[in-house]
C-alpha cells in the first residue's frame, strides 16, 4: 500500500495490443513496450519519421485574387471563399509512421510473478518473469533507445522488424535491407527502409553487447546463446541516399555500454523535470496500488486522477524535445495514423502542450518553440502567397517538415486561418512571463505577426473599424453562411492580443500597433445572450461543434475574464452551456473544461472531465484515444489533463494569481506543488475541506491581485526571495 501518489503504473499482463505498450521517449526516439518475457517487441518511432505522400507542398497563389474576395464577402455573398483555392484536392501532410520493432524471442521459460511497469520518475519501461527482466528507457543525455535483458535464457534471438500493421509492402512497397555483422561485443544490426518512389529512407541500427555466452549471426538478425545479460543500444535516422551504418556502428560503441553509467546520465535530465510538479489527492492507498487497467474502471476514484495527472505530465515530456508531441505523442504502432499523426495547429498543438508553463516543463515549451522557429520561412511564404503582405501566417496543419499551407479545401479553408500564428505564439508568451524575460526569437516572431496585421487590415466597416476578411473560425462555419466569413471571433481576438502584445516587446512601434489594435471591432453577444462566434451582424451561431475557437479570449487569453469584463464573461459563459459535444472528441470535452475553470464554473469542468474519465477514452498505456470507447489512439486527452487539473486549483496572470477557481466537490483535498506562475512565483497549494493555504516563493519583486473563490480581490506585496504565506478559510 502507498501512502503518497504513485508515479508510475503498472499490469499483470504482458500487452497484447501496442495501444496498451508502454511508453518511453526522449522527444526524439520513442518506444512501445509489449513486455512478453518469451517474445518480446519494442516498436521503434522517432519524430522525423513521415512517409513522402506526392503532396504539392506549395502554399495557393491567391494574393492577386484576395480583394475580389473581400469586396464580395463585404458586398454580403456568404459563399464567395469557397471558389478561393487554386483548384487542388484536399491533401494530407505526409503521414506519422514507426520504424520498426526489436523481436527478442527465446523458448519459453518458467517464471511466476509477471509484472510491467513504468516509471514516470526515470522513464524506465520493466518487464519481469521469474528470473527474466527486461528494462528499457530512451537517454536525454544520449539519444539512444537502451534495453536491458537478464536471465535471457539459453537461447535469445534478437531481429529488427519492419513489418508492422499497414507497412508499405508488395512491388510498390518498401524497399528493405537487412545488416548483421559480429563485432568484438556481439553483434551490429541495421535495417535500411527506402519510401517507395522516393529518395528518403530510414535506417536503423542496434549494437548487441552480450555479458557471457556466444553470438552468432542468424540472419537477418542474431542469436545470443548462454549469456547473462544482453544490452540493446539502437538508433532511427532518416535520410537521402544510403546511411554509413559503420560510423552508426562505432558512434554506438562509443557510447558507455553500461547499462547504469547510461541510465544514470539519462536520470539526471529526466528525473529533474518530471518531479518540479506534484498532485496529491488524498486517494487511498489501496487504490494508488492497482494496476492501470483496474483504476480505470473506477473514474471517479481520486487515485485514477492522481495517475492520469502524473503519466500526463510524463507523457508529455518524453514526447516532447525535437518537436512538441503530435496527435500521437511521439507513439505509433501502425503506418495508418488518423489524420497523418501530424501537429494539428488550430486545437490540439495547444490543449496537448497548455500545461507546459505553470507545470514547469520548459523542455516542452522550447520543442514547441524549435518547431516554431523551423518553420518561420515557410510562413512567410503563405502570408505572402496567399494574402500578398509581409509577415507570417501559419497552417493549420504540419508533418513538422513542411511549415506551408496546402492542407485545404472546401469545407476546411485552414489556408484562410490567419489567428494561426499569434495562437501558436501564445504558449511562448506565457513561458517569458513566467521567466520574466522576453525571448528573443519569441519577440522577433511577434513583430512579424503585428506586419502581417498592418498589411492585412486594410478594410473597414461603417463604422471605421477594421474588418478581418477573410476570416475563418476553425473548423466551424455559421449556420447561415459558408466557412470562410467576416470577423470571427478567434480571428478579433489573436489580432488584438497579437498587435498589443508586439507592442509591449517591441516599445519602438508600440504607438501604431496599439492605435491598429483600438480600431478592431468588439465581440458582439447575440440574441441568445452569447458570445457570437462570428461579429458580424447576420452571421447566426452553430452552436454543436467540437471546437471551441471563438472563446479564445478566455482560454488561454486573458482578453475576457470574470474580474475585468464580467458583461463579455456571463456572455461566454453562455456560450459555453449552448456549446455541443458534436463527435465526443477528447479534445473538445477537455478544452470545454479549460474555459470553464476560467469561468470558475467547477459544476461545468467536473462534467467536461467526467465525459473523458467516464468514456473509456484511456488504454492501460494511459495514453488516450480520440473517441470514446479507446477509439483513434490519440494524445489529447492524456496531455492535456494535467493542464485542466491545474487550471481548476489555480490561475495566474502577469499581475493576478487565483486560487481555487472552480475545485470540483470530489476533490475535497489535496496538495499541489511547484506550480509556476505568470508572475515568477512557485506556488504550493494545500486545500481541504473549509480551508486552504498557499506558499508563494517568488524569483521577483511584484504587487499582485489575489482572487480566491469568494471573487474577492485582495493586492498581495511579494518580495524575491521571501516566501509569502496565504490561509484562505470557507473557500
Amino acid at each position: 500500500m502507498t501512502r503518497t501518489p504513485v508515479h508510475g503504473t503498472w499490469e499483470p499482463q504482458p500487452a497484447a495490443r501496442w495501444e496498451d505498450a508502454f511508453l518511453s521517449g526522449n522527444g526524439h526516439h520513442g518506444t512501445l513496450v509489449f513486455g512478453d518475457p518469451n517474445d518480446d517487441r519494442v516498436i521503434v518511432t522517432h519524430h522525423t519519421l513521415v512517409r513522402p505522400n506526392g503532396s504539392d507542398t506549395r502554399p495557393p497563389r491567391l494574393a492577386a485574387e484576395l480583394p475580389a474576395l473581400q469586396d464580395r464577402l463585404l458586398a454580403g455573398d456568404r459563399t464567395a471563399a469557397e471558389n478561393f483555392t487554386d483548384g487542388r484536392p484536399l491533401q494530407w501532410v505526409r503521414p506519422f509512421h514507426p520504424a520498426f520493432q526489436i523481436r527478442l524471442h527465446r523458448p519459453s521459460g518458467k517464471g511466476h510473478g509477471y509484472r510491467r511497469s513504468v516509471d514516470f520518475a526515470t522513464g524506465v519501461v520493466r518487464a519481469e518473469h521469474g528470473d527474466w527482466t527486461s528494462q528499457v528507457f530512451v537517454s536525454r543525455a544520449d539519444d539512444v533507445i537502451v534495453q536491458r535483458v537478464t536471465a535471457p535464457g539459453p537461447t535469445l534471438d534478437i531481429s529488427l522488424d519492419h513489418r508492422l500493421p499497414g507497412a508499405p509492402d508488395g512491388p510498390a512497397g518498401l524497399a528493405v535491407g537487412h545488416g548483421a555483422v559480429l563485432t568484438p561485443e556481439g553483434a551490429l544490426l541495421s535495417l535500411r527502409a527506402r519510401y517507395p518512389e522516393s529518395d528518403r529512407a530510414f535506417t536503423g541500427v542496434t549494437l548487441i553487447v552480450a555479458t557471457g555466452g556466444t553470438t552468432a549471426l542468424a540472419p537477418p538478425g542474431a542469436r545470443i546463446e548462454g549469456a547473462r545479460s544482453v544490452l540493446l543500444l539502437t538508433k532511427v535516422r532518416r535520410h537521402t541516399g544510403e546511411l554509413d551504418v559503420a560510423t552508426e556502428g562505432r558512434a554506438l560503441r562509443d557510447l558507455a555500454t553500461e547499462y547504469d553509467r547510461l541510465l544514470e546520465r539519462h536520470v539526471a535530465l529526466h528525473r529533474t523535470a518530471y518531479e518540479r510538479v506534484t498532485l496529491d489527492l488524498a486517494a487511498a492507498p489501496a487504490e494508488r496500488a492497482l494496476p492501470g487497467s483496474q483504476l480505470l474502471k473506477r473514474p471517479r476514484d481520486p487515485a485514477l486522477l492522481e495517475r492520469l495527472f502524473a503519466a500526463g505530465r510524463y507523457h508529455l515530456l518524453s514526447a516532447s524535445g525535437l518537436f512538441p508531441p503530435r496527435l500521437t505523442g511521439l507513439w505509433t504502432g501502425d503506418w495508418d495514423t488518423a489524420w497523418s499523426g501530424a501537429f494539428t495547429n488550430d486545437a490540439n498543438l495547444n490543449l496537448q502542450t497548455a500545461s507546459a508553463p505553470a507545470a514547469a516543463l520548459p523542455e516542452v515549451t522550447e520543442a514547441h518553440a524549435s518547431l516554431i522557429q523551423r518553420q518561420l520561412p515557410d510562413w512567410r511564404d503563405n502570408a505572402r502567397v496567399i494574402f500578398g503582405t509581409r509577415g507570417v501566417v501559419a497552417p493549420g496543419h504540419t508533418d513538422g517538415e513542411s511549415g506551408h499551407s496546402y492542407h485545404f479545401n472546401r469545407e476546411y479553408p485552414l489556408h484562410l486561418w490567419t489567428a494561426g500564428a499569434d495562437w501558436l505564439l501564445k504558449p511562448l508568451v506565457d513561458h517569458d512571463e513566467t521567466h520574466g524575460r522576453h525571448d528573443p526569437r519569441t519577440a522577433s516572431a511577434l513583430a512579424e505577426v503585428a506586419c502581417f496585421y498592418e498589411d492585412f487590415l486594410s478594410r473597414t466597416d461603417d463604422d471605421g473599424h477594421v474588418v478581418v476578411v477573410p476570416s475563418y473560425s476553425p473548423e466551424n462555419r455559421p449556420a447561415n453562411a459558408s466557412w470562410g466569413t467576416i470577423n470571427a471571433a478567434m480571428d478579433l481576438s489573436a489580432a488584438r492580443h497579437a498587435l498589443l502584445t508586439a507592442a509591449d516587446y517591441h516599445p519602438e512601434h508600440a504607438d501604431r500597433w496599439r492605435a491598429l489594435a483600438d480600431r478592431l471591432p468588439p465581440h458582439r453577444i447575440n440574441d441568445d445572450g452569447a458570445l457570437a462566434e462570428w461579429a458580424w451582424p447576420g452571421l447566426r451561431d452553430s452552436y454543436d461543434h467540437r471546437h471551441l475557437s471563438h472563446l479564445y479570449g478566455v482560454w488561454p487569453l486573458d482578453e475576457i475574464t470574470p474580474y475585468d469584463t464580467p458583461d463579455l464573461a456571463a456572455a461566454a459563459h453562455r456560450a459555453l452551456e449552448l456549446r455541443g459535444a458534436e463527435n465526443d472528441s477528447a479534445h473538445g470535452h477537455l478544452h470545454h473544461a479549460l474555459i470553464a475553470a476560467r469561468l470558475r464554473d467547477g459544476e461545468r469542468v467536473a462534467h467536461a472531465l467526467g465525459q473523458v474519465l467516464d468514456g473509456d477514452f484511456f488504454h492501460s498505456s494511459l495514453m488516450s484515444a480520440h473517441y470514446p470507447n479507446r477509439h483513434v489512439y490519440n494524445a489529447d486527452a492524456a496531455h492535456t489533463l494535467p493542464g485542466v487539473l491545474i487550471e481548476m486549483l489555480l490561475q495566474s496572470a502577469p499581475h493576478r494569481l487565483v486560487l481555487l477557481p472552480a475545485p470540483p466537490p470530489a476533490l475535497p483535498a489535496g496538495r499541489l506543488t511547484g506550480v509556476r506562475t505568470r508572475f515568477g512565483a512557485e506556488v504550493d497549494l494545500t486545500w481541504a475541506p473549509g480551508r486552504a493555504t498557499a506558499v508563494l516563493k517568488p524569483s521577483r519583486t511584484v504587487r499582485i491581485e489575489l482572487r480566491t473563490s469568494s471573487g474577492d480581490a485582495q493586492p498581495i506585496d511579494l518580495v524575491a526571495g521571501e516566501d509569502h504565506v496565504l490561509s484562505m478559510e470557507a473557500w
